[in-house]
């Protein structure tokens, strides 16, 4: 199977020599901005009215149905908005707990988790992996019920003020959530983590690393069997961090947007607010690192995309909110960063390391990824206003779709044809 992939990546090389459009503008110009002999993304797409005789057979991938291991879908009308997007591609998902208010006990996440399912589509089998928002006031007992239910998989430590709706985080870790912590170990219950520390006196591109200095080594060492997901990670120092971990007890989530941004995407063209999140964007070294980690087939690394949506007024005002809405285009991203380091490592990180992490079965559904392009709508339009996807108005070369009755993500583009 791997070699009728290669085979037909050749063949896909040698028609771009015969033919060729121009570079697509926004991932041509922010993708990779200083690019090494080491790693290229393909920037170009094929002119569909010049024939070859390498047009035919088209490249494939069939994959396990991935997971979506840090999920943001909110609650009210955006959730309703969100949540068909990531349930078309994805068979479950870690969802974050950070709502108004947040999600800090079972019975919460239980009724958020319905508030989920009655917002999917009638024939979806999308499964939310609910968890809990980590307080100064949680306690062990909480813990405790929190594994009982059978829905509850994780406990989220946001540092108060890191990040959005972080407002009731922790404040003091080891000063007020250790019984907490050490009864997380006795129930294997993992901690994930916004790694970035919140002194005003650290500067933003440096939050991560002291974070690890300062809090994640001291409590790896502490509690050695607590198992920890440092989410969405942003820096080399967070990736050698997790390499240095035990396996099965320290992992990391990965985003689109870190593999394949760097923080001049933030500026290219003035202000770009579609563009901020947080742990915000770093240096094109960083970036490189993580690709490596991600594409060198470690377990320690899975797919987490941070799709986090807002409203678009709610972006481009004097004091913007961070996220990015990557959810209708995460895969295609995910599979573009692959294809240059090695697409037959793809499927581990989309769709194997995460459940091994967690203990939890792979999925037994399949998803197809084909090469051919598509365009991703410039916004997509909904009662209470509308939300700009990640690359916006670009054009991407893979397509992802579910089962025999794939749509090709015809349905993300006929949504943003309506755009508003």
């Amino acid at each position: 199977m791997l070699s009728f992939l290669l085979l037909n990546r050749q063949i896909l090389r040698e028609r771009d020599t015969l033919g060729c459009s121009a570079p697509t503008k926004m991932i041509n110009s922010l993708v990779f901005p200083r690019p090494s002999e080491a790693f290229k993304f393909a920037s170009t797409r094929f002119d569909g009215s010049r024939k070859s005789k390498y047009s035919k057979p088209r490249m494939e991938l069939t994959l396990t149905q991935p997971d979506d291991w840090h999920l943001h879908l909110r609650d009210g009308d955006l959730l309703q908005a969100v949540a068909p997007h990531s349930a078309k591609h994805f068979g479950r998902a870690i969802i974050m707990p950070n709502l108004k208010p947040p999600i800090t006990t079972t019975a919460a996440a239980v009724a958020y988790r319905e508030s989920i399912l009655k917002a999917l589509p009638a024939d979806s089998n999308f499964t939310p992996l609910m968890t809990l928002y980590l307080t100064d006031k949680t306690s062990p007992n909480e813990i405790k019920l929190a594994r009982r239910s059978g829905v509850v998989f994780a406990v989220k430590l946001y540092p108060a003020g890191a990040t959005t709706n972080s407002q009731d985080g922790v404040t003091d870790l080891f000063g007020k959530c250790l019984p907490v912590l050490e009864e997380m170990v006795e129930e294997n219950m993992p901690l994930l983590v916004h790694g970035e520390v919140t002194d005003p006196d650290v500067d933003v591109f440096d939050r991560e690393k002291v974070f690890i200095d300062t809090v994640l080594q001291p409590l790896i060492q502490r509690l050695p069997r607590l198992k920890v997901v440092m989410e969405h990670i942003t820096t080399m120092d967070a990736v050698r961090f997790v390499e240095s971990g035990e396996e099965g007890f320290l992992a990391a989530t990965v985003t689109p947007q870190h593999l394949i941004l760097n923080r001049n995407a933030l500026f290219q063209g003035g202000l770009q607010p579609h563009n901020y999140c947080l742990p915000v964007l770093k240096r094109e070294t960083h970036r490189q690192a993580i690709v490596s980690a991600v594409t060198s087939g470690s377990k320690r690394f899975f797919l987490g995309t941070d799709s986090a949506p807002h409203e678009k007024q709610r972006k481009e005002c004097s004091c913007g909110c961070a996220g990015i809405f990557n959810a209708p285009v995460a895969l295609s991203l995910y599979a573009k960063v692959f294809e240059e380091a090695g697409l037959d490592k793809l499927e581990a990180f989309t769709s194997f390391n995460g459940p091994e992490f967690y203990g939890l079965p792979r999925n037994t559904a399949k998803i197809k990824l084909t090469k051919a392009s598509w365009k991703i709508p410039d916004s997509l339009s909904f009662s209470f206003g509308n939300i700009i996807p990640m690359f916006a108005g670009e054009t991407l070369e893979w397509q992802p779709c579910v089962g025999e009755k794939a749509e090709m993500l015809n349905e993300v583009q006929e949504v943003g044809a309506n755009k508003g």
